[in-house]
């Protein structure tokens, strides 16, 4: 994840997610703590109320609320912990071509 940005409102997330050329989608998520997982897409995060917990693997956390944007490469390990929040997301793929699962589980050790 790189560093936490802000934005104003709604329009301009919108307006940032498609001059990306990214796939902008509203989402309204309940309370989840995940475990560590990954996506095999670039996504941006515009938390729109709310607030959400990023951990990474390496123990780094950011908790933002309704004005930050995340943005966040494919391959990115992370987990997710809220009591529930809304954001837009700007995916780097159309949501139809998304492979599913979406949190991609890490390999299984031995």
């Amino acid at each position: 994840m790189d560093p936490v940005q802000s934005f104003e409102d709604e329009a301009q997330a919108y307006a940032e997610i498609e001059a990306l050329g990214y796939h902008a989608m509203a989402f309204d998520f309940p309370a989840e703590e995940n475990d560590f997982h990954w996506h095999d897409f670039d996504s941006v995060v515009y938390v729109t109320a709310g607030e959400i917990t990023f951990s990474r693997e390496d123990g780094e956390s950011i908790t933002c609320k309704r004005g930050a944007k995340i943005v966040a490469a494919a391959g990115l390990v992370h987990r997710e912990k809220s009591s529930g929040y809304s954001a837009i997301i700007g995916f780097s793929v159309a949501p139809e071509l998304l492979t599913q699962p979406i949190n991609k589980p890490l390999p299984v050790t031995a």
